[in-house]
């Protein structure tokens, strides 16, 4: 076997091997992708109609009502992003993409408030290697192993935190950088202001978006029991619930994004064995015909 075939048939078996393992994790992420889906799917319209009602609540009760979780500080110093990406890689460009969304939250954030301090809190690996060396801000990397146990009661321990943090004056303002999940090929990267408890707007200059934010800001809801107590104690609930809500639907995006990957993967693989079977008939059947014009020479030879 010539040089030649013997590289084109190293190629094509480690192309075999290759094709295999994305195969294989594939499936792995098939199976993961499902229960992912199946708990953001079952929370989503929970947790945002609860956040709206949040919202209409606290857009009707300004002033009357002092809600910690929503009060907005007059000079805000210290800014918290919080960034949600995967522990593993092989997910396309879904970290990239979150990355990428959080270093444009921290720019947007520094070219409004420049004297502000800014605090990012990794939650998963990925992100926190993107950022652990930087020197532009500091990085919060204890609740970087939250995707690898993620429960209700584990997601609690963080934003427990992120609140007493928000409350002690600590921050005055948190984001929040995650992926929303739409369908196993598709993912919205999302920045969004979690603390204070953002109200509605009704200054919007489109009239109709105007009466449907009034409309929706005025609803009247019949407290049960005593208004301020209620309030104080579903805000934090609310937030909890939607806080979790962020973290199962970045859960479930990666493991989209690493089946879409590793499909794509299969198949390319597919295609390259393709064309390297092509390329190892051609040399093989150029070896064969070099040897035959050798054989045919030097019988000539022999006879003349």
């Amino acid at each position: 076997m010539s040089g030649k075939l013997k590289e084109v048939k190293t190629r094509i078996e480690s192309v075999k091997n290759t094709q295999k393992i994305t195969k294989a994790m594939k499936l792995v992420a098939a199976s993961k992708f499902k229960k992912a889906t199946d708990a953001i799917v079952r929370m989503r319209p929970y947790s945002e109609k609860l956040l709206e009602m949040l919202r209409n609540i606290v857009t009707a009760t300004e002033g009357d009502i002092k809600i910690a979780l929503a009060e907005e500080r007059a000079e805000v110093n210290n800014v918290l992003v919080v960034l949600m990406t995967s522990d593993k890689g092989l997910c396309g460009g879904f970290n990239a993409n979150l990355i990428k969304k959080a270093r444009a939250t921290m720019a947007a954030v520094k070219e409004e408030l420049p004297e502000a301090k800014i605090t990012l809190m990794t939650i998963g690996k990925k992100g926190n290697d993107a950022y652990k060396k930087s020197t532009e801000f500091e990085v919060n990397s204890e609740h970087l192993d939250l995707f690898k146990g993620l429960t209700f009661e584990n997601a609690l321990v963080t934003v427990d935190e992120v609140f007493m943090a928000y409350e002690a004056g600590t921050y005055d303002k948190v984001y929040m950088v995650y992926s929303k999940f739409v369908n196993a090929i598709t993912q919205v990267f999302n920045a969004t202001q979690f603390l204070p408890i953002e109200k509605i707007d009704t200054g919007d200059a489109d009239k109709d978006t105007e009466k449907e934010e009034k409309a929706v800001a005025n609803v009247d809801y019949i407290f049960e029991p005593e208004k301020n107590q209620l309030i104080q104690e579903l805000a934090p609930k609310i937030l909890k619930t939607q806080f979790y809500s962020y973290l199962l639907d970045t859960n479930a995006s990666e493991h989209g994004a690493r089946m879409t990957a590793m499909d794509n993967a299969t198949e390319n693989a597919e295609d390259l064995l393709r064309e390297l079977k092509i390329t190892y008939n051609k040399e093989r059947q150029a070896a064969i015909t070099k040897e035959l014009i050798e054989i045919v020479s030097g019988a000539s030879a022999l006879n003349g």
